[in-house]
């Protein structure tokens, strides 16, 4: 398995991941929820690859793609030090090491980029996701409450970061 930045290429291969991820019922959009287009994602790609501040990471192993870390920059100088993460990993590649890759990579790539700040939310009930980002030296910064409403009932987000 290698770590590499997504390239145009990737956009088929990186929408059906981002889809399987989505059946978890951990990430923002639920299950068949997010209508993008291989040739929308193309140009997200593209738009991402000309920011200085953000990146698609992808995993890859034999041609298939095992993961996804979104980071995701902002524009106003006030935040520019800071980025926002999306992370996704195949089912059957959970608990194999992808996300710790994954967030290495991002690491590397964030103190070259001088980010100071990663920063994303979670369900305070995804332990497994909790678990990793303690594991990668993220801490609970707080609680978004009924942050999300998802079959019929409201759920609490953890806030979620860390300094470099």
């Amino acid at each position: 398995m290698f770590i590499r930045l997504a390239e145009p290429s990737d956009a088929g291969k990186l929408v059906s991941l981002i889809a399987e991820v989505e059946q978890s019922n951990f990430m923002l959009f639920g299950p068949g929820e997010r209508k993008i287009t291989v040739e929308q994602q193309e140009k997200h790609i593209e738009v991402m690859k000309r920011q200085e501040t953000s990146a698609i990471f992808i995993a890859e192993e034999e041609a298939r793609l095992l993961g996804y870390l979104f980071a995701i920059g902002k524009n106003p100088a006030r935040t520019k030090h800071s980025v926002y993460v999306v992370i996704g990993i195949a089912e059957q590649a959970r608990e194999k090491g992808v996300g710790t890759k994954l967030f290495t990579a991002l690491e590397k790539w964030a103190i070259e980029q001088e980010i100071h700040r990663l920063e994303l939310t979670v369900m305070t009930h995804n332990e497994a996701g909790i678990a990793l980002y303690k594991k990668m030296g993220f801490e609970i910064e707080g609680t978004k409450r009924h942050s999300l409403w998802i079959d019929g009932k409201y759920i609490d987000e953890y806030y979620i970061a860390k300094l470099l």
